[in-house]
């Protein structure tokens, strides 16, 4: 009898973990956040697009390219602002909140969205600027922008993650990435702005879950009770 009770705990378990896991892993996977921004902010796409104050979902939608390429989406993620190229960028520290990191602009202007960091990690995504921009915000702030050579308006995803990327200097040439992506160990972390993270909202109910647990619990006892019958 123990030799059943044994094998009903381990089905359990093992059902457990093949609901629970795909669960945990799924926000990391596509690192879907809740941002609020307290004033307008320019980011990557058609020229100056600026997004006024308010709620976004950012989101990775392909994490297995070289480079990350990342979406901006409404609160209730029915529109898609912008697609943005990125590249990896290290941080020193990890923290556990979102970390956005803002390109300063003269006053009165909004700020120029730069990097994003998830929870946890060392690697951010630091956002790439079509070239014709790249130029102005590089000559404004005198530093190196991202950008890179083909026109991020029109191209399809499957050419971003292999568009080629560099750092461009406020005279328009082009310089090495490292004036701009830091490389590990970093000397220092640069100072940043955090935005306000939200905690993710609830977006599928736990009742498919719970008749999927209960469905796999009447198998098991239906599978013991032939399997013990058997036995005797």
């Amino acid at each position: 009898m123990k030799s059943f009770k044994t094998l009903a705990t381990l089905f359990c378990l093992l059902a457990l973990c093949v609901l629970v896991t795909p669960l945990a892993m799924a926000d990391d996977w596509n690192r879907e956040t809740v941002i609020t921004f307290s004033g307008p902010v320019e980011v990557p796409g058609v020229g100056a697009q600026i997004l006024p104050a308010g709620t976004y979902v950012f989101k990775i939608f392909n994490s297995l390219s070289d480079r990350h390429i990342v979406q901006i989406f409404s609160q209730d993620k029915t529109h898609v602002f912008t697609t943005i190229l990125a590249i990896p960028n290290y941080r020193l520290k990890t923290t556990n909140k979102t970390v956005i990191t803002f390109r300063e602009r003269p006053a009165g202007e909004p700020e120029a969205l730069r990097a994003w960091f998830y929870p946890g990690r060392e690697w951010g995504e630091e956002f790439v600027y079509a070239r014709p921009r790249a130029i102005e915000l590089a000559k404004e702030m005198n530093q190196p922008v991202l950008t890179t050579t083909i026109e991020l308006a029109a191209a399809p995803i499957e050419t971003l993650n292999t568009a080629p990327v560099e750092a461009v200097a406020p005279t328009g040439e082009p310089v090495a990435l490292a004036q701009v992506v830091e490389a590990p160990p970093a000397a220092a972390a640069e100072p940043v702005t955090v935005a306000t993270a939200e905690p993710l909202p609830q977006t599928a109910s736990p009742l498919p879950l719970i008749a999927l647990m209960g469905l796999l619990t009447i198998g098991a006892g239906f599978a013991l009770s032939i399997f013990s019958k058997r036995a005797v």
